[in-house]
């Protein structure tokens, strides 16, 4: 397992009902997402997942927004710590991975 940082853009800022309801979510309260906003203008949350790929951890982080609610990922960027690693010389943005076959969401 290796280390993956990433940035989940949001499409819109958070509203007021829905930062209330992040609060008392607790999978977003274990260090491995967190909420960076400008209020009324944008919202992202910046990550560190651990898993064997890189859709894997995407997959892992998209996967809390189930009980969030009409709050739509936009984006997916990796930060400069994943681009110095990886060797990469200009910021990458991935779709968002699609949903696992034996998910019955899906």
């Amino acid at each position: 397992m290796r280390k993956w940082y990433f940035t989940l853009h949001l499409q819109e800022p958070l509203t007021e009902k829905q930062s209330n309801t992040l609060d008392h979510l607790d999978r977003f309260n274990d260090g491995r997402i967190g909420l960076e906003e400008v209020p009324g203008v944008r919202a992202k949350f910046t990550c560190v997942f651990e898993a064997e790929t890189l859709t894997a951890a995407i997959r892992e982080a998209l996967d809390f927004f189930e009980d969030f609610p009409g709050v739509l990922v936009r984006s997916v960027e990796l930060d400069a710590l994943e681009l110095d690693e990886n060797g990469m010389a200009t910021p990458a943005v991935v779709p968002a991975p699609p949903p696992l076959e034996d998910d019955p969401a899906a």
